[in-house]
């Protein structure tokens, strides 16, 4: 997923549990969105999200390709 698009559908979910990552090798992390990493020099721009086990899994936005937020409307 490209990063503009990837950080725009992270931000209003930042903070919020029960959000779901697909990345592109089949993995899938769900937990809450704890941080967002663009513009830092000589990094990868990633998100990090803690998973219930209380485990902090770091994603580059490169490898993301779907972003689903289970949480009801509201």
């Amino acid at each position: 997923m490209e990063v503009t698009k990837a950080l725009a559908a992270l931000q209003p979910l930042y903070g919020k549990g029960n959000i779901e990552i697909v990345t592109r090798d089949g993995h899938r992390v769900r937990g809450i969105v704890r941080s967002l990493k663009t513009t830092q020099a000589l990094t990868t721009p990633a998100v990090k999200v803690e998973r219930a086990d209380g485990e902090i899994v770091k994603i580059p936005f490169s490898s993301i390709v779907e972003i689903i937020n289970h949480n009801p409307p509201a």
